[in-house]
């Protein structure tokens, strides 16, 4: 397995290439003439095209290990256990023409196989620098975080009712207080004429 720099001339691979890349501990090999991006010598993608592999075809195709998400992976047409047997472990494959491939979707692939296969102390750097690079997301949250939200939202509303009443109760006393100064002298003088 001799390890190469070939640039790949689908923009696909390109981008997802650079992103595995980018992965702590990364590196890349090219074992039966595929790209191969490593972490601690365990793959875990598997890519290229079709010509570059000696098919008739040049079909982008990828292959990684999704513990968690392969189920969901394996409705979407195209996609199919990896052969080889990796299937039962999570592994799947799909392929794409050239500029047909869902970026998005095939990264989120990427960081999943990457902290399947890394050792936990480097996955965990890979989590903690998503993390700091999040974007704001677009779809709605899972109804964990939103549940979350809702009951930080109801703490926060309960401290500012609780706070407000306090407010209340303060300007209630307040009010009683000046109102028993103007009373004061009142009760006083009519004190002062039942003596009287």
């Amino acid at each position: 397995m001799a390890t190469k720099n070939r640039t790949p001339k689908n923009p696909d691979e390109a981008r997802l290439r650079n992103l595995g890349l980018s992965f702590p501990e990364a590196t890349e090999e090219f074992p039966w003439d595929h790209r191969a991006l490593k972490v601690k010598g365990k793959v875990f993608v598997f890519m290229g095209t079709g010509k570059e592999g000696g098919a008739e075809h040049d079909d982008f195709f990828i292959s990684c290990k999704l513990p968690e998400s392969a189920p969901m992976a394996l409705t979407i047409p195209g996609v199919k256990p990896t052969g080889y047997g990796l299937g039962k472990a999570g592994w799947v494959s799909a392929q794409w023409p050239p500029g047909k491939a869902p970026l998005d979707m095939l990264c989120d692939w990427l960081r999943e196989s990457y902290c399947a296969v890394a050792p936990k102390k480097l996955a965990a750097l890979l989590d903690a620098g998503a993390e700091s690079k999040k974007p704001v997301p677009t779809k709605a949250p899972s109804k964990k975080a939103a549940s979350k939200k809702a009951a930080s939202k109801k703490t926060a509303s309960k401290a500012a009712s609780k706070k407000a009443a306090s407010k209340k109760t303060a300007s209630k006393a307040a009010s009683k207080k000046t109102a028993s100064k103007k009373t004061a002298p009142k009760r006083a003088a009519t004190r002062k004429s039942a003596k009287r």
